[in-house]
């Protein structure tokens, strides 16, 4: 039987047909995810060893600049710049803001609440994809989506013990919210994935995001350059930013986003091995028991969506 062809809204010009949606691939996806926790994890390092040389913004500003360069680079050679279009700037644009107000609102409760709380709550944004990606993408909500998205967060509780009797105040709210904006944008990159190729997603998102961020660093007149300290950092974090983003887009291009995100809870135990080896942080028996149970509720997602598949 022929596969059917859906119609994509556009913001300007004809209403444009979308690409076929290829097939569920768990483990496809699950390959595209190792590469989005690795450099997710590279652009950690990177930002704390810039803690104290540039403010926020700044860093991400740099960091999209950085990206936009590559992206003309490797899109001039391989001849896909010619893919980008317009007619889906309304969805690129609710993305782009939707991770920009995120990423902020991460970096501010960072700095007012126990980061073990802020880590928790931003962990709790798959399961926001899982309960919204029904509504937004019209995607199956199963029992088992459920039952992963709901172990793994057990597992992140595990490891993080955030809730040890501290109050819980705005930096909780602001890591609350930001769970829900990051989940916003994983949900609309699988929206665009279904119209538009990964250069054209690439391309906005590192030019409304430098947009945003040189206007933000901008707006008090104080903008610190780069330094020679400085500078092989900013590059790691645009390099390692731009690497997760495409990871991250080729996961959710082969697999629903309520299969996908769960899978980013690995990145925290990954983080705390990290910590040990590099920052001398102590790696408790809580990070290996909720480490596997994070990788029990991935390998069940997985196992689920491939017997569904066969």
């Amino acid at each position: 039987m022929p596969r059917k062809t859906t119609i994509a809204a556009t913001a300007a010009g004809p209403v444009a047909p979308a690409r076929p949606v290829p097939d569920s691939n768990p483990l496809r996806a699950a390959a595209w995810m190792t590469g989005a926790v690795v450099a997710f994890t590279s652009m950690a390092v990177a930002g704390r060893e810039l803690a104290g040389q540039h403010d926020t913004f700044e860093i991400m500003a740099y960091r999209s600049v950085f990206g936009l360069c590559i992206v003309l680079a490797i899109g001039g050679l391989a001849g896909t710049l010619g893919q980008i279009t317009r007619r889906s700037l309304h969805v690129h644009a609710a993305r782009n803001i939707s991770h920009f107000t995120a990423q902020n609102l991460w970096f501010y409760a960072i700095t007012v609440a126990p980061l073990a709380q802020v880590i928790a709550l931003e962990f709790t944004s798959p399961l926001w994809v899982t309960l919204l990606a029904p509504l937004v993408l019209q995607e199956m909500l199963t029992r088992v989506r459920v039952l992963a998205a709901g172990l793994g967060f057990i597992g992140v509780l595990i490891v993080t013990q955030p809730f040890g009797g501290a109050p819980l105040g705005a930096g909780q709210a602001m890591a609350a919210a930001a769970a829900i904006g990051f989940a916003g944008s994983a949900l609309f990159t699988r929206l665009l994935t279904r119209t538009e190729t990964i250069t054209c997603i690439l391309f906005y998102l590192t030019v409304m995001q430098s947009v945003f961020g040189l206007v933000c660093a901008g707006i008090d007149g104080d903008m610190t350059l780069p330094t020679a300290q400085s500078l092989p950092w900013l590059a790691l974090v645009g390099l390692a930013g731009l690497t997760a983003h495409f990871c991250l887009t080729k996961a959710l291009s082969v697999a629903p986003a309520g299969i996908v995100m769960p899978m980013d809870f690995a990145r925290l135990p990954i983080i705390g091995l990290v910590g040990m080896i590099f920052y001398l942080e102590p790696l408790s028996w809580g990070v290996i028991g909720g480490g596997i149970l994070i990788l029990a509720a991935n390998w069940l997602n997985i196992r689920s969506e491939t017997a569904r598949r066969r």
